[in-house]
């Protein structure tokens, strides 16, 4: 398939997978929030969706509040549609001619074109194959930059630590998958308990100052 043929069947084709196995709400992250990884950082989840099966190794970089910051997915599709691809997911808010670059350690950057945005968020796409997947099993780290409406540079750094096992290994179960889904709900929960005392605090504080 050409470059321009994949680009005509990229946007049905991340409509059709969106979400698969996705385990976070997205939403626009405030550009200052902390980035934290989804505790176990890379993992594969596994469904079927109409006589398609679908592999998605995956890691999602969140901020406190549980919105997503960064996704990574390297998708597989078997069946009634065969196909490999590798895909970023970032907030909306970007500058599309840009695209997404992605760098494995000091490595040369190369370019992911946007291939569709939802109200929520945007995805860009690349076929995966054989020479992607061996960089990231040989590399440490990831760099994907994506470009804001403000114009500035926004690089996330993705550890590749754990990508191999995840890759190669058997997909989660459904009660994993489930547990993962509450931990991530706990994490964001404690952060916002944490950020209403805080606030409680700084209020006090202000209040005392001023009599």
């Amino acid at each position: 398939m050409t470059m321009n043929g994949l680009h005509r069947a990229a946007a049905p084709l991340s409509a059709f997978i969106a979400g698969v196995a996705s385990l976070v709400a997205i939403g626009t992250a405030p550009a200052a929030a902390q980035q934290q990884q989804v505790p176990n950082g890379w993992f594969k989840a596994c469904t079927k969706q109409e006589e398609v099966d679908i592999c998605n190794v995956q890691n999602i970089i969140v901020a406190d509040s549980g919105q997503l910051v960064t996704g990574v997915s390297l998708i597989e599709l078997k069946g009634k549609v065969n196909r490999k691809v590798f895909q970023v997911t970032v907030p909306t808010g970007r500058l599309v001619p840009p695209g997404i670059g992605l760098q494995i350690d000091g490595g040369k950057a190369q370019k992911l074109d946007y291939v569709i945005c939802f109200p929520d968020r945007c995805v860009a796409e690349v076929p995966l194959g054989d020479q992607l997947v061996a960089s990231f099993k040989k590399g440490g780290e990831l760099t994907l930059t994506s470009v804001n409406f403000q114009n500035q540079q926004n690089p996330v750094k993705v550890s590749l630590n754990g990508f191999t096992s995840a890759y190669d290994g058997a997909p989660l179960q459904q009660a994993d998958i489930e547990d993962r889904q509450k931990k991530l709900q706990e994490f964001v929960k404690k952060n916002d308990e944490d950020f209403a005392k805080k606030l409680k605090e700084e209020q006090e504080k202000a209040k005392a100052a001023g009599n």
